[in-house]
């Protein structure tokens, strides 16, 4: 969620982040599966092994993501008001173990429709 809920993103900057995103997730040797977002926060579905610090890798994905969209795309900066972020600190993480993975990109892809 971007930070006081601003928002802020288009179709461009959604394309993009999900580019920042699955490259971040790369670095982790984790695997995006599905991303979508709104113009104010996103969705992601990752695949990470145990190793992997689920903390760790949200505050990369965060950190890397706003670094790249303040430098690619300017204008965001007047939404990131004198903290310099654009993301909230908080995050929601749930476990999905043992569902379909087509059931829960259906999930994802479906949180941006209306009704």
């Amino acid at each position: 969620m971007t930070k006081f809920r601003h928002p802020v993103f288009t179709a461009r900057h959604l394309e993009r982040m999900e580019e920042i995103m699955r490259d971040v997730c790369l670095d982790f040797e984790t695997e995006l599966a599905e991303f979508n977002g709104e113009t104010n926060h996103v969705h992601l579905l990752v695949n990470f092994p145990p190793k992997v610090a689920l903390s760790r890798l949200v505050n990369s994905l965060k950190g890397v993501s706003s670094r790249r969209m303040r430098q690619e795309f300017p204008r965001l900066a007047q939404h990131y008001y004198r903290a310099n972020k654009l993301w909230s600190g908080s995050y929601f993480a749930g476990s999905v173990g043992g569902a379909p993975i087509s059931i829960l990109r259906q999930y994802i892809e479906q949180q941006n429709r209306p009704g």
